[in-house]
């Protein structure tokens, strides 16, 4: 058993195509997931979030939903295109009172709003103008983030810019897996994309900080570590270089004020513009830095990646229904290299969870006690981690409920509610009771 300190966050978290539904109402413009999910292939069985978990209309319903789990904060994300339709331009006051009412709720239930910015549905309108392979898209995102905190900024405390920058750079621009499907056979265009969003990020953070006094204001970045597959030197190399491109691009540029030599070094014939006094821009002070952790990543050398020369090797070990390792350790590692070497002022584990085939059984209960033994594992590997010194804050797990899992569509559950997507009936599951236990006694 592990405690957790009084004062502890305990949370839960979605993102807003994931659950709002309602792709058509009150004004919202359309989205690059929007587009996406309407192109045949790209989604499995052909799954869209127009009606997703209907949260648009049911969110007084679920924010008592969320008191169940005696939870103190819900992390959430503003859809851009039901503030701004087109990107920029007027505000769209519907989507803005949304917002407000949401947080309004979430305020008299004594629940924390932990609001991110972006979380992937960029609107189209700014996507048909090369959405983040434009440099200038990071002046359309600060005035989005200006219009957003000017709104809510007075009720709103904490901030999260962007929510794990490698996924929408390389999955939605380099390998086409993700909205709006681009392919390269380069990285050039991850790497482009991923500069103008943190120069979004930079501009960004003192307009959020002045609209909204005394905030906190971070990044949730998706870490990975990365472990050799075997002592050889190759094998070791290999770990480097992934550890470089999934972590180290993203960590070094926010701390440290520069993209990692070596790897610019492998990016060279890729590397886009930077110009003087972006990574100065870039590296403005964060509050605190929001980790998502699920799984670790295990490489050797091989030609799988020819960039990077590495290939991915699968351990035996306990696995979700995603296919990703149940590694807990990962997550210990993870927060303790963090301190060491970038010693951001404080940390919040603001993604963790995992997908299990999940099953309504004739009771109506979901019993999904490999969740359930799943939290309680990486639980105690955060408490043993805050132990030893690091500034761990608070903890959200994913996802308050089942939710549409992007390009796996309905068909991964990762939630603390199970939902029925035919009649968008909420269930309770175990892990759920389990996490509302935690929060209340601060202990596993």
């Amino acid at each position: 058993m592990a405690t957790f300190p009084q004062g502890f966050t305990w949370g839960t978290a979605t993102a807003s195509y994931q659950v709002e539904g309602a792709v058509n109402e009150d004004g919202r413009g359309i989205s690059i997931w929007d587009t996406f999910t309407a192109t045949p292939g790209k989604v499995r069985n052909g799954n869209t979030g127009e009606i997703a978990c209907d949260h648009y209309h049911r969110w007084r319903d679920d924010i008592a939903l969320m008191q169940r789990l005696n939870i103190s904060a819900y992390r959430f994300s503003i859809a851009w295109s039901r503030i701004l339709p087109t990107g920029r331009g007027d505000a769209n006051q519907k989507g803005i009172d949304f917002y407000s009412r949401l947080v309004d709720g979430l305020l008299a239930a004594g629940i924390t709003p932990f609001v991110t910015l972006y979380h992937w549905d960029l609107p189209q309108a700014l996507e048909d103008e090369d959405g983040w392979l434009r440099r200038g898209i990071a002046s359309d995102f600060t005035a989005y983030a200006d219009t957003v905190s000017r709104a809510l900024g007075d009720r709103v405390k904490h901030w999260i810019t962007f929510n794990e920058p490698w996924v929408f750079t390389w999955l939605g621009y380099a390998k086409g897996e993700h909205a709006p499907g681009r392919q390269s056979n380069n990285p050039g265009s991850a790497l482009a994309a991923t500069h103008h969003a943190y120069l979004a990020h930079g501009m960004s953070v003192p307009v959020l900080r002045q609209n909204s006094p005394d905030a906190k204001v971070g990044i949730a970045l998706n870490l990975v570590p990365t472990d050799p597959a075997s002592p050889k030197s190759d094998d070791a190399e290999a770990a480097a270089h992934f550890d470089g491109y999934f972590n180290r691009w993203y960590l070094d540029p926010l701390f440290r004020g520069h993209y990692p030599a070596d790897m610019i070094e492998l990016y060279e014939p890729y590397m886009p513009e930077i110009r003087p006094g972006d990574m100065q821009q870039i590296q403005v002070p964060l509050d605190f830095l929001g980790i998502n952790y699920y799984t670790r990543e295990v490489v050797a050398k091989g030609t799988q990646n020819p960039i990077l020369g590495t290939e991915k090797v699968v351990p035996d070990g306990d696995y979700t229904s995603m296919d990703s390792e149940i590694y807990p350790e990962g997550l210990y590692n993870t927060l303790k290299r963090v301190h060491s070497e970038y010693n951001p002022k404080a940390i919040y584990i603001t993604e963790n969870g995992a997908s299990f085939d999940d099953e309504l059984t004739e009771d109506g209960r979901v019993h999904d006690d490999q969740r359930a033994a799943y939290l309680k594992a990486h639980f105690e590997a955060a408490a043993r981690a805050l132990e030893e010194g690091v500034p761990l804050k608070g903890y959200f797990v994913w996802s308050m409920m089942d939710n549409f899992e992007w390009a796996f569509g309905y068909g991964i559950r990762f939630g603390l509610y199970y939902v029925d997507y035919t009649t968008q009936r909420r269930i309770l599951k175990d892990s759920g009771h389990y996490l509302a236990g935690v929060a209340k006694t601060n202990q596993t």
